[in-house]
Order: structure tokens, then C-alpha cells, then sequence
């Protein structure tokens, strides 16, 4: 097997808007304010947030990422789904069919969705050029060990290629908090010879 390090990051819970919800919960034409550049090229926080509500229970203040979505998907932990009393489904960014519906509340609408609320399944974004260094393709599971008090490793991390990616593992706050990591840390790929693949948006 081969190591190499990587960042880690923990991704809190957030929502990705398509531009027609956003301009039907903030008004038409609106545009998302950026609050600061996320690691991922052209991903960035904005200063606006939702709340998502199912059932009788809300999630306050999601944060909205930008930019633009073509279908606004809400990634959400674990113990969230605890709290909203659902059994949202473990999937890759992007695969949204069937996944749990929700209602999204903004300052001057309400948008009900049929779909578009998942776990996010832990990952790695690579670029290509990184990819072909480790020998890695996409939708290839990986292994992440983070070393520390609360040291642990996690399986099943699918791989992400695409040209717009930078090398970074996101894990959702549940998985952070079980490894002892605050908002980012550090990790080492382990690459398994007998390695499964996924089918990968």
C-alpha cells in the first residue's frame, strides 16, 4: 500500500441553490453575496443563510454556497437527521434522484422540494495531474488515517477527479468530531491494492 498526506477539511452543513429557488426565496435576480473562497476553485461561503425545515423540526442558519447549482441540494450530518427525524440517503454530491425532500425557508419565500437532501459520502477531490501522481482514477475508494488523540481511519473515500479540484478530503462534522478535527487537519491516503470503485458524478 502507498501514503501520502493530505489536507482534510470538515464540511459543516450547507446548501447549494439553483438560481431560480435563490430568486424565489430572495427575490428576482438576486445575487449571492461571497463572505470568503473555499478551498475548492471556485467554490466560496456567502454571507446568506436558510432554514431547513422538515417535519416539526428546523435546522437554523444553513450556510449557502455558491455558485449556482443546476439543482439545489442541501448536505446535511448524520445527527442533523437525527434531530429532523428522517432517513436522508448517503450519497456522492450531485446524485439527488429519490433523495429526501424538504422545505427551505428565505427572507421573502419558501421553496418545497421533492428531493435534494443527502449525507454527503466522505471523499477526496484530486485534480488529474494529482490523480496520476498517486496512481488513483475516479471513483476509486481510498483509506484516511488521521493520527492523534482520537486517531482513526476511514474507509470507503471515494475519489473525485476532476480539473477544477484541488487535493482535499471533506468529512461531515460527525466524522471530524470522531477524529478530533476542528475545521481542518491533516491525513494520510492509504491505497489499498485490493480497492473497490464507484460510479462517480
Amino acid at each position: 500500500m502507498n501514503f501520502q498526506k493530505s489536507l482534510v477539511e470538515i464540511s459543516a452543513r450547507h446548501i447549494h441553490l439553483s438560481q431560480s429557488d435563490c430568486e424565489k426565496i430572495f427575490g428576482k435576480g438576486y445575487g449571492l453575496k461571497k463572505t470568503k473562497d473555499l478551498s475548492q476553485p471556485g467554490l466560496f461561503a456567502c454571507q446568506e443563510t436558510v432554514d431547513i425545515k422538515l417535519g416539526p423540526e428546523t435546522l437554523k442558519k444553513v450556510r449557502i454556497v455558491g455558485p449556482f447549482r443546476s439543482q439545489t441540494q442541501i448536505e446535511v450530518s448524520c445527527t442533523d437527521t437525527h434531530y429532523l427525524k428522517v432517513n436522508a440517503p448517503l450519497r456522492l454530491s450531485g446524485d439527488l434522484k429519490n433523495s429526501q425532500g424538504c422545505t427551505v425557508i428565505g427572507p421573502n419565500g419558501v421553496i418545497n422540494l421533492k428531493e435534494g437532501l443527502i449525507i454527503a459520502k466522505r471523499h477526496i477531490h484530486l485534480s488529474p495531474e494529482e490523480a496520476q501522481k498517486l496512481n488513483l482514477q475516479h471513483g476509486q475508494e481510498i483509506s484516511i488515517k488521521i493520527k492523534g488523540k482520537r486517531a482513526l481511519t476511514f474507509h470507503n473515500v471515494i475519489t473525485r477527479v476532476n480539473p477544477a479540484y484541488r487535493a482535499a478530503v471533506h468529512l461531515d462534522t460527525d466524522e471530524g468530531n470522531a477524529a478530533g478535527i476542528e475545521g481542518k487537519g491533516e491525513g494520510e491516503i492509504i491505497i489499498n491494492s485490493k480497492c473497490k470503485y464507484q460510479k462517480s458524478k
